[in-house]
């Protein structure tokens, strides 16, 4: 079943094993304008950024280094990669989604290949 969010506001649930459930402010880029403008020109961010439909991304004109975790389409990570600005990261066949956040925070909430996400909130899919 694919998913498909409007430009907006949620949660990003983290379900790591073997841990409770981080929950994360997310921002919901979905339409083509949202995705393509997603973090250029920021400083930080407070959270995570869903960029959806997405199978790989880049950090041209970026001002931060950002971490990117791949999702398929049942919101399993696929991939977590920390990104430098200036880089074009490799597409992944699998990614329906991605998740862009501050660098090295993704750690920190549990993101790794094969942990399950959720996105709830305002961020209903239409």
């Amino acid at each position: 079943m694919g998913r498909r969010w409007r430009d907006g506001r949620g949660e990003l649930v983290v379900h790591a094993e073997g841990r409770a459930a981080v929950r994360v402010p997310l921002e919901i880029a979905a339409s083509y304008r949202a995705r393509t403008r997603g973090l250029l020109g920021r400083e930080s961010l407070d959270g995570a950024m869903l960029l959806s439909p997405a199978g790989s991304v880049h950090t041209f004109r970026m001002r931060m280094a950002i971490d990117v975790a791949y999702l398929d389409r049942e919101l399993r990570v696929i991939a977590v990669r920390t990104m430098r600005p200036g880089r074009l990261g490799m597409p992944r066949l699998r990614s329906r989604h991605v998740v862009e956040a501050r660098a090295g925070v993704m750690s920190e909430w549990g993101m790794r290949e094969g942990v399950r996400v959720e996105v709830v909130g305002t961020a209903t899919p239409r």
